[in-house]
């Protein structure tokens, strides 16, 4: 009996595995406007929130438009942050950290994928935060803008006019009316069928009987 239930559970692991990935928000194909300096003592973070799946996301990437680099920067690190609430919505703390590599000699669209699987909820505030090694003084990487945010009303995906501003990484302050340039790739969490809760059921009503019949 330990098979059915094994063999369940596998089951639903492979729907979220082999579905395909979505893409819910993207500014990327508007002119940018400008750009935020990204370093040591300037992180920059985006408010973004998910759509109204029941079972929440699987994050499948993040894709930045950055601008050239300005002197020498190093060791550029995307994370998504949980967000806090009180006077504002404000980034809480690091849920993920995202894999990727950019140039900063060339502008350009950069994809960061996440290795942990990591789940996002529905209908929730989540930041993509930037960092990097080095002051700003001494070289930042450069995260565009554009004109306008994007949202996807089917899905309920939306993002937000601003960036939020930190020079410890604790702290944050918004300017708003500046849109970062950014898209992001999701796999919705399918439900389970009716057919795997009616086998899974089975296979543990059988596994516990037989259990204590022995």
């Amino acid at each position: 009996m330990k098979r059915i239930i094994i063999f369940a559970i596998a089951l639903l692991t492979s729907k979220i595995i082999y579905a395909q990935g979505t893409l819910y928000l993207s500014n990327l194909t508007q002119t940018s406007t400008g750009s935020e300096a990204a370093g040591s003592d300037s992180s920059l973070a985006a408010l973004f929130n998910t759509g109204n799946s029941a079972d929440g996301y699987l994050l499948d990437s993040v894709q930045l438009a950055m601008a050239n680099a300005t002197g020498d920067p190093s060791d550029f690190t995307v994370m998504i942050y949980s967000a806090m609430f009180g006077d504002a919505i404000l980034p809480g703390s690091n849920v993920g950290t995202l894999s990727g590599s950019t140039d900063p000699s060339t502008a350009g669209i950069y994809n960061y994928t996440d290795a942990s699987n990591l789940i996002l909820s529905p209908s929730t505030d989540y930041f993509i935060v930037l960092t990097a090694g080095a002051t700003v003084a001494n070289g930042a990487y450069e995260w565009s803008h554009a004109g306008a945010y994007s949202y996807n009303q089917n899905s309920g995906w939306n993002t937000f006019a601003n960036i939020f501003h930190s020079s410890n990484g604790s702290s944050w302050a918004s300017s708003s009316s500046i849109d970062p340039q950014f898209a992001i790739v999701a796999t919705p969490i399918p439900e389970p069928s009716s057919s795997f809760l009616l086998l899974l059921g089975s296979g543990v009503f059988m596994y516990v009987r037989r259990t204590f019949n022995r």
